[in-house]
């Protein structure tokens, strides 16, 4: 089972961009599956993460805010596969 890679993204983020690049590169090498959520409009997601985004989620769990560190993404890609989580 790949493990999800979840973006949450908005209108007006100039960091959403730069996180996207990074998982998009990561993405084949890693083996991981990218969903991209714009919050845009959805007043409850708008709540949870404008002031924070973007907000990425590895396996379900919160991995990073603002930029996403490749290294860093790698180690809890792998990890979470390796569990089976």
């Amino acid at each position: 089972m790949s493990v999800e890679v979840v973006l949450y993204t908005g209108a007006g983020c100039g960091l959403c961009g730069e996180a996207l690049r990074v998982l998009e590169l990561q993405r084949e090498p890693l083996g991981f599956d990218l969903r991209v959520v714009d919050i845009t409009g959805d007043a409850e997601l708008e709540d949870r993460y404008r002031e924070q985004i973007p907000v990425v989620e590895v396996d379900g769990r919160r991995a990073f805010k603002y930029r996403v560190d490749p290294a860093e993404l790698r180690r809890r890609v792998l990890a979470a596969s390796q569990t089976g989580r």
